[in-house]
């Protein structure tokens, strides 16, 4: 009975922290951050040609994949910013380090 109460309540708590988050608002935050017409919504990880449509349900995936493996601790666009646009990656021109202010400016 305890554990199944626990179970509840964890999955209650969890809902609640995802419907604070706004997913479709937030994947046009990310795209607007990212400005880029070579890889829209900064998507590099798979070819899109530079189709926006195909990229915007690339970064949605993401989005909705990050919101599962969040333990609903701390800001979630910092944790975000860890797997989508991490500092000091390969291909981090010196920029990634503004990716969290720049989400949460069009994210408000």
């Amino acid at each position: 009975m305890k554990i199944t109460s626990l179970i509840f309540i964890f999955s209650l708590i969890t809902q609640i922290a995802f419907a604070e988050i706004q997913v479709d608002r937030l994947v046009e935050s990310i795209g607007k951050a990212e400005n880029s017409v070579k890889y829209p919504y900064g998507i590099k990880s798979i070819n899109t040609h530079g189709d926006k449509a195909l990229a915007r349900k690339i970064c949605r995936n993401s989005v909705v994949n990050n919101l599962k493996r969040w333990d609903g601790k701390g800001d979630f666009i910092e944790f975000m910013s860890r797997r989508y646009c991490p500092i000091n990656a390969p291909d981090d021109n010196g920029t990634n380090r503004f990716w969290v202010k720049n989400v949460k400016y069009f994210y408000k």
